[in-house]
């Protein structure tokens, strides 16, 4: 049964919406957000960052037809402060984070508090489902769907088609809480503007808390859908991946540093001496050749739109490596977390997938 709700009355759950600038997709997800079939009261609180698109615009107009809608002001613009003034609005006893470019399926709130309620676990997410709208966006779905551009994370559908559920690391997308325990941890650090919610996720594993992914509350995400916005994206997700790395050295996995090594090989083979670029130019044939054979093999079932693949993937491993290679200088180098990898990875080989935030 799902319970009236008036802005008088305390809700079981409230639903964080950061927005910025998302007046393209805004209408489409706000209708699925809305849409949420939760048996209680629910609150949905879209967050914007000062949006000079016409967001905001949409927003007060939601909250002008519908009493569960509350727009709340974010100042800074940013993601983790954004979450942060959503989690001290929340009134709810469970929160879930809701990203305005994402599709979520209607009872994504009620399978996760259903599942908190099971206990054992204090955050239940689903796999992050690529989702092409238009060109672009579709080339980068693609990608996202191969081993090279999902990486080692588990938080996409690959990882997620074996079982009902399973864990995951640092690598996580939105999800459903109870807020005491997410305060009680912290929440979002506003420090954090990009992999805030990696960060988080640290914490929530150092405190000895589970992190579930459950294949029932698959999300669809809308990917960049132009080059040079995947390029900033990424050198942004490598930046704080670094600084996450130096704070938390347990969450570095051999995919984040990875893509900095053919950052630093492709650097090698263009500008080094003869014997720089000896060493450089075997990896890089490796590499050119694990592209182009994923390319060869998405090929058959995508057709055209394959041929970007290795533009794509480029893209993001190079974007991501020297993003890292920037945020190491930035914040510090994470010398702890790079020791911690050498001394578990002595013997093992691998090559290089483009990481997730």
């Amino acid at each position: 049964m799902i319970v009236p709700v008036t802005r008088s009355i305390a809700p079981d759950a409230s639903i964080l919406i950061p927005v910025r600038n998302e007046a393209a997709v805004l209408r489409e997800t706000a209708h699925a957000i809305l849409a949420q079939r939760f048996g209680g009261v629910v609150e949905f609180l879209f967050i914007d960052g000062r949006s000079t698109d016409g967001s905001r615009e949409l927003l007060e107009a939601l909250a002008g037809q519908d009493e569960r809608v509350r727009v709340i002001d974010n100042p800074r613009g940013d993601l983790a402060s954004a979450l942060v003034a959503g989690l001290t609005a929340a009134r709810g006893e469970y929160v879930a984070k809701m990203d305005a470019h994402t599709v979520f399926q209607a009872d994504y709130v009620q399978l996760g508090v259903e599942r908190l309620r099971r206990g054992d676990v204090n955050w239940v997410t689903g796999p992050q489902i690529p989702l092409g709208r238009d060109a672009g966006s579709q080339r980068v779905a693609l990608a996202l769907g191969t081993w090279l551009g999902a990486g080692s994370s588990a938080k996409w559908p690959t990882a997620a088609e074996a079982a009902d559920e399973h864990d995951l690391d640092t690598s996580v997308f939105c999800g459903v809480w109870r807020r005491s325990v997410l305060e009680a941890l912290g929440g979002w650090d506003p420090d954090w503007p990009v992999n805030e919610d990696s960060e988080l996720a640290a914490r929530f594993l150092a405190a000895g808390e589970r992190i579930v992914c459950m294949r029932g509350m698959g999300a669809q995400y809308v990917p960049r859908n132009t080059l040079r916005g995947l390029a900033r994206q990424y050198w942004r997700y490598g930046q704080y991946r670094a600084k996450t790395a130096r704070r938390h050295p347990g969450s570095l996995r051999r995919s984040h540093v990875l893509p900095s090594a053919v950052v630093v090989a492709l650097a090698g083979a263009a500008a080094g001496g003869s014997s720089v670029r000896r060493v450089a130019t075997l990896p890089l044939v490796v590499y050119a050749v694990l592209i182009t054979a994923t390319s060869a093999r998405v090929a058959r079932e995508a057709g055209r739109d394959a041929a970007w693949l290795p533009v794509v993937l480029l893209t993001m491993h190079t974007s991501w490596g020297a993003g890292m290679l920037a945020g190491s200088v930035r914040f510090g180098p994470p010398l702890r977390a790079l020791a911690r990898l050498t001394r578990s990875s002595k013997g093992a080989r691998a090559v290089p997938h483009a990481p997730s935030s």
